[in-house]
């Protein structure tokens, strides 16, 4: 699904909003322990983004990647935006940014995802953010994740996937490393419980 599809849904899909957790065993390595937030998901395919793999970058690189700030202006920006995480989203388009962020920024561009989160994928938010005026809670992604028709529904039947719905304080949760078993737990899972012969929920 491109992000174009995702601008035109009028409807949102049954796993909008939701997790997907990866089983142990996860055939990808793209997806290995990876939780997935899905952004769209409809009969044309799904789309979504890992919210726990580091990037190496921060939010100055990709400024000044940008030319948005010269070397000696990165001092200046605010603690807020120093502080937006970078992360890999998926291995799609790995060369474009999407900000995940809270309701209370919007622009034309802005696509609502659930009734607390948005997504931005146009520079307008990244301009906002380096001013100070950008949302309360923000995560940008570099690349996306996504599945074909039917692809997504095959993967969670052949045990690929849990799902649940998504906790909105996980996805800006900035302790990478801890999201997985954190979003196990919204399930009342145990990490060790998992096999890759498990069922899911």
């Amino acid at each position: 699904m491109t992000l174009s599809t995702l601008v035109d849904k009028r409807e949102r899909g049954l796993l909008d909003g939701h997790f997907l957790i990866a089983m142990p065993g996860m055939a990808d390595e793209n997806f290995a322990r990876s939780v997935v937030y899905i952004c769209a998901h409809s009969s044309e395919g799904a789309m979504g983004f890992i919210i726990n793999r580091a990037q190496r970058l921060s939010f100055t690189d990709v400024l000044l990647h940008l030319d948005m700030v010269k070397d000696d202006e990165d001092i200046r920006l605010p603690d807020s935006a120093l502080r937006v995480p970078i992360q890999s989203g998926g291995p799609v388009e790995t060369g474009r940014g999407f900000v995940l962020h809270s309701d209370d920024y919007t622009s034309q561009s802005s696509i609502p995802v659930s009734d607390e989160i948005s997504l931005t994928a146009t520079l307008d938010i990244i301009r906002a953010i380096s001013g100070g005026h950008g949302p309360r809670k923000a995560t940008m992604l570099l690349g996306y994740a996504g599945w074909g028709p039917g692809q997504l529904e095959r993967e969670i039947s052949a045990n690929g996937w849990l799902t649940c719905p998504a906790d909105e304080r996980l996805i800006f949760d900035t302790a990478l490393d801890a999201k997985y078993d954190q979003a196990l737990a919204l399930l009342g899972i145990n990490p060790a419980m998992l096999s890759r012969e498990a069922g899911h929920a």
